[in-house]
């Protein structure tokens, strides 16, 4: 169980927001920049999947490992050191020039990334109470793409007028928010302690040493979520314990992760695709490159508030992984709708759509993984779906930056939205039965007999 407060710590909330968007405003302002450094030297698409392959690929190698870490030291210690250490590897990407160095620091950030990313997912649920977790989660979501709408633009901007020394040490400057945060959060958790604020932990010892003393039966099931044997507090699944949990027994969870990690594999070679078609097929500068990408995150703004209004509505976890489904279809569509434009103007209100659809599935995701993971287990789940994610994303740069190299990026483009599409077609029916299953094994012992018996 986790730490619930009587009242929803928003201040906490809006401060790792605020460090989230900070910092993946300098991610995106370095990646973008980076990626264009690459293509005005002449290098191909398989060089921009290389740069992109050392950002992603710790996530997926060390995702066991960072989960445990988030899970096991405390918040502050994590946020405050790798913050740091993420600042000075920046200041180092702003003064090498060999492509080995830059490309082994660029891996070497990601390896701090595939930490604090699940450190702060974990600290989120456990600010607020259950019935707000869909509002907090899509404040964080909101900071994310503000962050992410923000660097690209100013990549492009900066990259022209001073090449990318000033963007990759605005990047560096960033991380010095991780740290901040790490000081400030009232919301500790990892370590020695259950999931608690600083307030509480002096106020009362007792809670600090004890699960129980903190939230008890009586109010994990005020809290609990109508129609769902989970909370948003991260109570398991009926029969499941924090210690038994695992990935793989949940078939949800699994059928979510597995999902999500192949439709963006079919479709992540848009990150590859998309500097070349813009800049060489459709002729534009790096300015509108900049403005074209941005256009996804901004997207992701509204969409991520519909969700919140649309999630409240969704009284069973069954009905999220269904929503997660779906905009997972109308991402893959509007890559496909990509192919057909004329100029990189009309990509912009695709990008939008497919932004918004890509929000919802973030809060969707977010919120299944808080309702039926232990808080005690939550950053190893976040990590976990982080590496599929990634993983995902690993595989369509490889297919995309090799395709590149033989195929025009048009076709790629629509290929991949056909490919993702036919993907989720295909785990249509996988998520109706994993639905049935998961309602089956979250019954009780008796009606999961008569069930049976019904059935029979």
């Amino acid at each position: 169980m986790s730490f619930t407060p009587d009242e929803s710590r928003w201040s906490d909330v809006w401060l790792a927001a605020a460090a989230r968007g900070t910092t993946i405003c300098g991610d995106f302002l370095a990646a973008t920049a980076l990626a264009l450094a690459l293509q005005g030297a002449g290098a191909g698409g398989l060089a921009v999947s290389g740069l992109l392959l050392a950002a992603t690929l710790p996530l997926v190698v060390f995702a066991p490992l960072a989960g445990r870490l988030a899970d096991r030291i405390d918040s502050r210690t994590l946020l405050v050191t790798i913050g740091f250490g993420q600042a000075t590897i920046c200041a180092l990407l702003a003064v090498v020039e060999q492509p080995v160095l830059v490309v082994g620091l660029v891996a070497l950030l990601a390896c701090g990334l595939a930490v604090t990313q699940p450190c702060l997912a974990a600290l989120l649920p456990a600010m607020v109470r259950p019935a707000d977790l869909p509002r907090a989660s899509a404040i964080s979501q909101n900071a994310v793409s503000l962050g992410a709408l923000g660097g690209p633009v100013l990549a492009g901007l900066l990259v022209g007028q001073f090449g990318t020394r000033v963007p990759l040490l605005l990047d560096a400057a960033t991380y010095l928010a991780l740290v901040v945060a790490g000081l400030l959060l009232r919301t500790r958790r990892g370590g020695r302690r259950p999931a608690v604020s600083s307030e509480a932990a002096v106020a009362s010892p007792a809670a600090v040493g004890s699960e129980a003393a903190v939230a008890g039966p009586a109010a994990v099931g005020s809290e609990a979520v109508s129609g769902s044997q989970a909370v948003s507090g991260g109570v398991a699944p009926p029969g499941v314990t924090e210690i038994g949990w695992r990935l793989r027994r949940d078939p949800l969870m699994l059928v979510m992760v597995v999902t999500t990690a192949v439709v963006i594999a079919a479709i992540g070679g848009i990150n590859v695709i998309e500097v070349f078609f813009i800049r060489e097929t459709l002729g534009d500068s790096a300015t509108t490159y900049g403005l074209v990408s941005a256009a996804w995150m901004a997207g992701m703004l509204p969409g991520s508030w519909l969700a919140v209004r649309l999630a409240r509505r969704l009284d069973d976890d069954g009905a999220l992984v269904r929503g997660v489904l779906a905009t997972l279809a109308v991402c893959s569509l509007m890559v496909l709708l990509a192919a057909t434009v004329p100029a990189a103007a009309v990509l912009v209100p695709l990008w939008l759509v497919g932004g918004a659809a890509n929000g919802g599935e973030n809060v969707f995701a977010n919120l299944l993984t808080a309702r039926r993971v232990p808080e005690a287990m939550r950053a190893r789940a976040y990590a976990s779906y982080g590496a599929a994610v990634q993983g995902g994303s690993m595989v369509g740069f490889l297919i995309g930056g090799a395709l590149l190299a033989v195929v025009p990026p048009r076709p790629l483009i629509a290929g991949a939205g056909v490919v993702g599409l036919l993907v989720v077609l295909a785990f249509v029916p996988v998520v109706t039965r994993a639905v049935r299953r998961s309602s089956l094994t979250d019954l009780p012992v008796a009606d999961r007999q008569a069930a049976a018996h019904a059935g029979s």
